[in-house]
Formats: structure tokens, C-alpha cells, sequence
């Protein structure tokens, strides 16, 4: 009789998209915080546009921060989950890549045209944020499914 849960399989995947969408969520956001530096303009406006997704847009800009963290945090470590479950074993970061440009279409298309501080960020520094978010969370799980293939080959 099988006990019901999920497979060992699917634990691995959940475990590579928690540490990849940590390490994707360090990373992801240095591309428009490095295009606001250069232009001069607010470096932390995405983290409160993300904020609005939580709180009302006239919330205090401390709140804004702390409820943008949170959800930037929920979004990463979600999306990560996804995709570490769906990747493929090879071309791994350039399907992250174009799974990066996906999720901007439903994270700034879908949801954000309905969020006008989400609608109001510049779109380029944006698409690069996402992008390099599915290349890095391609990346470590590409690194974590070669380590085990690695151990397995060299125990079997």
C-alpha cells in the first residue's frame, strides 16, 4: 500500500526552487537598480511599486518597502518553485531565460497594468530584472541537478 504524499522527485524540485528562488531574489533585482542609479532616479521605486500589490499606493513609503520585500520574496520563491519543477534537463538557462520573459508578461502585463505604480516603472530595466531572474534561478538548478547526478554517478 502507497503512502500518499508527494514523491521524492517533486521534494528535490521544491528544495532546488526555494534555494534557486533565494538566490534569484538577492540577485534579480540588480539590473533596474543599477538603470536607476545610472538615470538618477529612485533605486528602490520597484521594491514600492511591488509594495502596492499588498498595500494601498498611498501607504507610508516605509511600509511600501517592507510590503514590497514581502512580496517580491512570495513571487521569487513561487516562480523559482515553478520553475524548477518545469525546466528541462538541458538548455536549462536559456529555457530559465525565456521563462523569465514570461513571467514578466504576467507579473507587469497581467497583473501590473491593473497596479499604476507597477504600470508607471520603466519597462526595460524591468524585462532585464526578469530575465536575469530565470537565468539565475536556471543556473542554480542546472548546478544542484549536476551535483546529484554527479553523487549518483559516483555511489552507483
Amino acid at each position: 500500500m502507497s503512502r500518499p504524499g508527494l514523491n521524492p522527485t517533486t521534494v528535490v524540485a521544491l528544495a532546488d526552487g526555494l534555494v534557486a528562488g533565494a538566490a534569484a531574489w538577492a540577485l534579480s533585482g540588480l539590473p533596474s537598480s543599477g538603470s536607476a542609479v545610472v538615470r538618477r532616479t529612485h533605486p528602490m521605486e520597484a521594491v514600492t511599486a511591488a509594495g502596492t500589490l499588498l498595500l494601498p499606493a498611498d501607504a507610508a513609503a516605509g511600509r511600501l518597502v517592507v510590503a514590497g520585500v514581502l512580496a517580491h520574496t512570495a513571487l521569487s520563491l513561487g516562480w523559482a518553485t515553478v520553475l524548477a519543477l518545469a525546466l528541462p534537463e538541458r538548455c536549462t538557462v536559456a529555457a530559465g531565460m525565456a521563462a523569465g520573459l514570461a513571467i514578466a508578461a504576467v507579473d507587469l502585463g497581467a497583473v501590473g497594468r491593473h497596479y499604476p505604480r507597477i504600470r508607471a516603472l520603466d519597462t526595460v530595466p524591468q524585462l532585464a530584472d526578469h530575465l536575469a531572474f530565470g537565468a539565475a534561478v536556471a543556473a542554480v538548478v542546472a548546478r544542484r541537478r549536476g551535483r546529484r547526478a554527479t553523487t549518483t554517478a559516483a555511489s552507483g
